[in-house]
């Protein structure tokens, strides 16, 4: 009996401190630090102490800020969403639509400006957005595409308020993820969408993350999606954008490296199942979870222009 007793407490002790762990992990994986300091780096980057405060107090997380601005004369646009969100306005002469450009976690929208460059010089309007907690948008706080979705809704929105009939909806990663939210939970119908390697789901994209340390998933990635869920105010285990890919019936292009370590082929080949109109998945065999502009500048290009042209 003493011996159970002396389990029951150790199991106890072990599971808060688990809970500990995971509280801590969540609140600054999803809440960006206001005092300057060096991002997280690459698990493979980290000396082992680094990786052990990592792996029990969590990623070091500085709030995203815009590096640069764009070169071309643009606008400078305030819009009220869940926050209130900054965005970039860039025309084009005589254009033939306006793409909308949404970063991955822990970005911003000057990250964007490369792609945007590629669309404008395809011939047309681009619109950069600062998602929530990023940039000059308001706020400390990301929801990895989950209320990211409201952003989303906000800006596209605001362009057919401005009478503009041909909108492709652009995002990597999160902005992929917010993207089918939005379409699959907010009413909106873009004309096409772009989504470059948007994960399977939030506990799949937690699970990876974990590998990527080399610690184990269970249990930790669970407690992690519920009190992550719990601190911002939603059911994480519930923010799968392999399901929100169902509702979208407008044509979307999906592209992914074969190297990437957050996002498996799995979650991949899920997502472009579930997609309900003309689809299309272009897969680069060497990258992994990155801008494919730096491997792939060319054949993103083409694949882009092909994609857009389709009536």
């Amino acid at each position: 009996m003493k011996l159970l007793k002396r389990f029951l407490k150790m199991t106890g002790v072990v599971f808060l401190l688990m809970n500990i762990v995971a509280f801590f992990h969540a609140w600054h994986f999803t809440h960006f630090s206001t005092n300057t300091g060096e991002k997280t780096g690459s698990p493979q980057s980290m000396s082992v102490l680094v990786k052990v405060k990592t792996i029990l107090f969590g990623i070091s997380n500085p709030r995203p800020e815009n590096a640069t601005k764009p070169a071309l004369p643009f606008e400078d646009i305030t819009l009220q969403s869940h926050k209130k969100i900054a965005c970039w306005m860039i025309n084009k002469d005589s254009a033939k639509g306006t793409v909308i450009l949404f970063h991955g976690f822990s970005g911003e929208k000057s990250s964007m400006l490369d792609k945007a460059a590629e669309f404008l010089d395809m011939g047309y309007n681009t619109m950069l957005v600062d998602f929530m907690g990023s940039g000059r948008s308001e706020g400390n706080q990301t929801t990895i595409g989950f209320k990211e979705a409201n952003d989303v809704e906000t800006a596209y929105n605001y362009l057919r308020q401005r009478g503009e009939k041909n909108i492709c909806l652009f995002g990597t990663s999160m902005g992929a993820a917010a993207i089918l939210k939005a379409v699959a939970d907010r009413g909106v119908t873009p004309d096409k969408i772009i989504l470059e390697c948007p994960f399977g789901s939030m506990y799949q994209t937690t699970c990876a993350r974990f590998k990527t340390m080399r610690v184990p998933v269970f249990p930790m990635a669970g407690l992690l999606i519920f009190w992550g869920g719990l601190q911002n105010g939603f059911w994480a285990f519930g923010h799968n954008p392999s399901t929100y890919a169902k509702a979208v019936k407008c044509p979307a292009l999906l592209l992914y490296g074969a190297k990437d370590e957050k996002v498996s082929i799995a979650e991949t080949n899920d997502i472009f199942n579930n997609l309900q109109g003309k689809k299309q998945l272009k897969i680069y065999p060497e990258a992994g979870h990155e801008n494919y502009l730096h491997r792939y500048k060319n054949e993103w290009r083409s694949d882009v222009v092909a994609f857009l042209s389709q009536k």
